[in-house]
């Protein structure tokens, strides 16, 4: 496994781009995104954005130098096409323009994943620290881009982001156990768990946290509608064929679904079971093939003291549970979806 992401969990290698420099074409981006959660409250928000000049990347393949250009792009680009096909108080649109469809496909195509704003925009290349020093966590982040003004989208979306830090610390020890698998080495693949479950609960006590700054009803209503999925939507100047594409959601965070590989949990074929293998495709590229690695590994069960691994499943089903717990306060007692 990439020894970066022992070091970063999923977020980047380094902190995401704060603007766009690679052109000056394409300041325009960064402000528009400094100025959409006032522009959404505008009626004419659509009219406007169908007549701006959006500059396309100007790279025809992925530049480590310049990535985390092209991800501050897309960030950009995926904001603005979902705050256009989900504005809120506007009826419902079934095509995005031209002038925002094509160059976020392009850019999307480079970064090998479906061309809408998928949770890797949202948070994990959507923050910076207030103190360059100082840790990717609570009280020391802030989000790049949101929808709107309130502090609550911030705090859902760092909320996630300083869970994500906190998974360099389960990829480190899943990469010692598969040293310490293929040495044959019990009580190291034991202390790796151990690591594991420790970090998970760490990741639990974060997620706890998220009713600290936002309200149910105001996550429900004033900016969830902005990353529901795309349902039959035209690309226009790409392909008049409606698409659809999921919106925005944990469930494309690698981490958990890395942590089943790992643990070799098995689940009956579902409906849900479907849906969470569909959330792949919406991951950076990098973090399938993480995922495709660590399911590769042997079996840590029967090579570890069970204590240990019985810890891991018990701070797994936790953070399954708390989760579980927000979605049933702060979406399914609102009713069906917007």
């Amino acid at each position: 496994m990439d020894a970066v992401l022992a070091r970063r969990g999923f977020l980047p290698a380094d902190d995401p781009a704060q603007a766009l420099t690679t052109s000056p074409a394409l300041s325009i981006l960064d402000d528009l995104g400094a100025k959409l959660p006032e522009m959404l409250e505008d009626p004419g928000f659509r009219d406007h954005v169908r007549g701006l000049r959006i500059p396309s990347w100007p790279e025809t393949s992925v530049r480590q130098a310049t990535l985390p250009q092209l991800r501050l792009y897309y960030v950009r680009l995926g904001f603005l096409a979902s705050a256009y096909v989900n504005q809120i108080g506007q009826p419902a649109v079934n095509s995005l323009p031209a002038n925002i469809a094509v160059p976020l496909t392009h850019a999307c195509a480079l970064l090998e994943r479906p061309p809408i704003l998928s949770y890797d925009g949202y948070a994990l290349y959507n923050w910076r620290r207030l103190d360059a020093s100082g840790p990717i966590a609570l009280g020391n982040i802030d989000t790049l881009q949101n929808f709107v003004k309130l502090y609550d989208e911030h705090w859902f979306i760092l909320v996630h982001v300083e869970i994500e830090g906190l998974a360099c610390r389960v990829l480190a020890a899943i990469n010692e156990a598969a040293a310490a698998l293929h040495r044959g080495d019990r009580d190291a693949v034991t202390r790796a768990l151990l690591e594991i479950a420790a970090s998970i609960w760490r990741q639990v006590a974060v997620l706890r946290r998220i009713p600290e700054h936002m309200d149910p009803a105001l996550y429900y209503r004033r900016f969830r509608p902005y990353i529901r999925f795309f349902e039959n939507v035209v690309y226009d100047g790409v392909t008049q064929a409606p698409m659809n594409f999921r919106g925005e959601t944990g469930a494309q965070s690698s981490i958990m679904p890395t942590l089943v590989a790992f643990m070799k949990i098995p689940h009956r074929p579902s409906a849900l079971t479907n849906h969470l293998a569909d959330m792949r495709r919406f991951m950076p590229a990098q973090h399938r093939a993480v995922m495709t690695e660590v399911e590769a590994m042997p079996p840590v069960r029967g090579v570890s003291d069970p204590a240990a691994f019985n810890e891991v499943l018990e701070a797994m089903a936790t953070f399954r549970e708390v989760h579980y717990g927000w979605a049933r306060e702060y979406i399914d007692r609102w009713g069906d979806d917007p």
